[in-house]
């Protein structure tokens, strides 16, 4: 959905606000690069496994921390109501999910601003940095379109944002 990026500064330099990070190596990686996403979201893993411990521990600096509940492959009300109140905020905010943050990065792309970015993992390769234009969102709800559950009701979440 966007350009991959190795260098943390590369993309940063590219990036607006407010910034989604979503998964954990991508917000460590943006931290390091002395960067503090306005929201992102983890779940302590990374390619289905546990992520180090100086990963974890390194995921600081946030006005706040949420803690909800996700299972793998969905994307459950509390996980969006989190993310618009997140986005809305003036604080940044950690969510740390229990079950799985994957999936997040598609609602984000509907929830950011114009002037926003998201900026997600692409394993083995990078980070992807999405940029919210027309066609990138299009293509976002045609895929959150095509998955299992109430894409009504996820839209109808959305369509509070901006």
């Amino acid at each position: 959905m966007g350009p991959i990026y190795t260098d943390p500064a590369a993309l940063l330099s590219d990036a607006g606000d407010p910034l989604v990070a979503v998964g954990d190596m991508v917000t460590y990686h943006l931290l390091e690069a002395g960067r503090v996403p306005h929201l992102a979201l983890v779940d302590e893993k990374t390619k289905r496994s546990a992520v180090d411990s100086d990963v974890a521990e390194a995921i600081t600096g946030f006005d706040r921390t949420v803690e909800v509940a996700n299972p793998a492959g969905t994307l459950t009300r509390e996980l969006l109501d989190t993310m618009r109140a997140g986005l809305d905020s003036d604080d940044t905010t950690l969510v740390d999910v229990e079950g799985e943050e994957d999936l997040a990065a598609l609602p984000a792309v509907l929830m950011v601003p114009e002037t926003g970015y998201v900026v997600y993992g692409q394993p083995d390769e990078g980070m992807v940095l999405v940029t919210p234009e027309a066609a990138v969102r299009e293509r976002v709800r045609s895929i959150l379109t095509r998955m299992d559950g109430d894409s009504d009701a996820v839209f109808d979440l959305l369509d509070g944002s901006h």
